[in-house]
């Protein structure tokens, strides 16, 4: 594995990692809640994002239009089973959200998932570095670099593993302030 294939894993895990953030309710409606919620249209499990226009009219508020007026009960369906732990009402054109305000027992458990989802970001970055670290080993024992560029090469890689470690950390900070802020 070369440092650039590392850097970019490290990248795409930085990217999960925010990806796995944006579904963490905050007390503001959000469209990024409804990322994981999947309807069976047709038989076919589709993404609730490729089956209508999602909008935040409001702070408090998350609108569902279905491209698909008949998709409207099925959508609702979807959304009431779905984690995300919020009702929906429908008043037969639209669903509405309607984002309750968070309890401090509910911010509480939110940050302690998003801390969650950060150390899984951890994990995965010091995965690919041990992973870049056995290949750069490999390559000085079989004569491929010299030990100096096995050096140089080990010392660049933990500077990149140390980058993005601290770029999941900020990323938690600003998603812990997110769901702090009342």
């Amino acid at each position: 594995m070369k440092l650039a294939e590392a850097e970019s894993t490290m990248q795409k895990t930085v990217e999960a990692t925010q990806r796995a953030f944006n579904t963490i309710r905050t007390g503001r409606a959000n469209a990024s809640l409804l990322d994981k919620v999947q309807v069976e249209y047709y038989g076919t499990p589709t993404s609730l994002k490729s089956l209508a226009n999602i909008t935040t009219p409001d702070a408090s508020t998350i609108l569902i239009q279905p491209y698909d007026k008949s998709s409207l009960n099925i959508v609702e369906k979807a959304i009431s089973l779905s984690d995300i732990g919020i009702t929906p009402s429908n008043d037969g054109s639209v669903i509405r959200l309607n984002i309750p305000p968070l309890t401090s027992d509910r911010r509480k458990e939110f940050v302690k998932l998003a801390a969650k989802y950060a150390e899984e970001g951890r994990v995965g970055i010091r995965n690919i570095r041990r992973d870049a670290l056995d290949s750069i080993r490999k390559q000085e024992k079989s004569a491929e670099i010299s030990e100096d560029e096995s050096r140089d090469q080990q010392d660049k890689l933990q500077k990149l593993t140390n980058k993005y470690t601290a770029k999941i950390d900020e990323l938690l900070a600003d998603k812990e302030k997110d769901i702090s802020t009342v």
